[in-house]
């Protein structure tokens, strides 16, 4: 065999020695490179390169379609037949699969496809981190102390079936986490950004915000659990409906197991969901929140099926002026529920009509309320009403008639996405944001703050 290594001639490769009916193969090369720092000082850096092959096959037989998956990171062309017969192997000591579908076929080519991959490196950070060093600096005359890292990573997808498709996808993904803390340590602030190129953060105005939180917190409140007007920052609200993202399958609100279920049967498409103007949305080519623009599915599941790869992605609006607008569908569940196919994006933007920022909302506040910095550790506690708990973390300050008075105790909460959008009073303005607690799964997000006159503080916690 010829000795092959670009990823386009792995792919066509991998197709030329199936033997069964389909076939499917996903090369993805990563690249990453990261800082991390302590105390004010970088304390390492580092660059890495990986290649990962997922093979799927299918077996069409008299009782249906089988698939079989085999994924292997640093293939090389000595592995590429054995990988192929491992995924037809699979494919035939399977049962008919329950989501098979005709490959997806029919859609033109990306002209880069023959391309080299692209590759992130430490050039990532040309301007980033002399910005950083710089926040070092003031940091340090401030008498604080600066942890965290940034993550930069460039994921090049290449797509190949047997049915034609030959299709490329570049994504990068940046994040930045800064954490701030007192010398004591008694006092932590955090704020992160997402980002494509790390070209559009401000460490100094991270900072900023940072040195501001902890000199709220130099004056300590001790509250009791209970329902409180709260403030949920962009970073919450996003942690909250990806979660509802992920809930909203069609095929589960169908058969009753959601919140999106109706009671007697059927869903709650159509029903209005908030009294407030919110759209919920999703679209490949969102600016500063581009993601593949087809599908691209390593595995199937509840939201993705192997068999819709490659199928084209179009804008979507979950939840449309307030009112429940599409649930997700591969082709296999909208034939199920007679709903439209409604792929899972990988991105999501919330749009209320706001126009207010963080820092408004709170000068607008009458009476006691409570500002958030972020959500962590959410489960969920009832998927009938996606009742979700969590913990809030790293800052929660008390605002009495438009000033922060003071920082007060965690709380654990106990809250529904869905039932939050039906008791929203206010709505900021849409932004890019990071999730603290999905940060590592999902990280193209835009929303709003949140305004909620009654938020659930179930009890006190000694998180922090």
């Amino acid at each position: 065999m010829s000795r092959v290594s670009k990823p386009y001639e792995i792919v066509e490769r991998a197709l030329e020695l199936s033997t069964t009916d389909g076939l499917v193969v996903i090369a993805d090369e990563h690249s990453s490179a990261n800082l991390r720092w302590a105390g004010n000082a970088l304390t390492t850096n580092g660059v890495t390169r990986r290649r990962t092959l997922t093979v799927i096959a299918t077996v069409d037989g008299a009782e249906g379609t089988a698939s079989g998956v085999v994924s292997r990171s640093a293939v090389t062309a000595d592995d590429l037949e054995p990988l192929v017969r491992a995924a037809e192997a699979a494919a035939r000591g399977a049962g008919p699969a329950e989501d098979a579908q005709p490959l997806v076929s029919g859609v033109p080519s990306s002209p880069d496809f023959t391309d080299a991959p692209a590759e992130t490196g430490s050039e990532v950070f040309a301007d980033f981190a002399p910005a950083l060093g710089d926040a070092f600096a003031r940091a340090r005359s401030g008498g604080r102390e600066l942890y965290g890292f940034a993550n930069h990573e460039l994921t090049s997808t290449y797509l190949g079936t047997s049915t034609g498709l030959r299709l490329r996808h570049d994504q990068p993904t940046g994040t930045l986490e800064l954490n701030a803390k007192s010398p004591d340590r008694t006092r932590s602030a955090w704020a992160g950004r997402s980002t494509r190129d790390f070209k559009d953060v401000d460490p100094a105005a991270m900072d900023a915000e940072l040195a501001q939180r902890l000199r709220w917190a130099e004056r300590r409140i001790d509250l009791p659990a209970g329902r409180y007007e709260t403030l949920l920052p962009p970073t919450a609200v996003a942690d909250l409906l990806i979660y509802q993202l992920w809930s909203s399958t069609a095929r589960d609100a169908v058969e009753g197991r959601t919140v999106f279920s109706q009671p007697g049967g059927g869903t709650r498409l159509g029903e209005t969901l908030a009294p407030l103007p919110l759209t919920l949305r999703s679209d490949p080519h969102a600016p500063g929140l581009e993601s593949a623009p087809f599908v691209i599915a390593h595995s199937s599941g509840d939201s993705a099926s192997v068999f819709d790869n490659g199928l084209p992605l179009a804008p979507t609006d979950w939840i449309r002026d307030g009112k429940l607008e599409r649930l997700t569908t591969t082709r296999h569940s909208a034939a199920l529920t007679g709903l439209p196919v409604a792929p899972a994006i990988d991105n999501l933007v919330l749009d209320g009509g706001g126009e207010r920022s963080l820092e408004e909302m709170v000068a607008a506040t009458t009476g006691r309320a409570l500002l958030l910095t972020c959500l962590w550790y959410i489960r969920e506690v009832d998927p009938a009403t996606l009742l979700l708990t969590g913990l809030t973390r790293d800052g929660v300050y008390l605002v009495e008639d438009g000033q922060v008075v003071g920082e007060v105790n965690n709380f654990r909460f106990n809250e529904s996405p869905v039932d939050l959008l039906s008791r929203a009073s206010e709505a900021g303005r849409t932004e890019k944001t990071l999730p603290r607690e999905w940060g590592d799964w999902f990280t193209r997000a835009a929303m709003p703050a949140l305004r909620i006159p009654d938020f659930n503080m179930s009890s006190v916690s000694q998180g922090v």
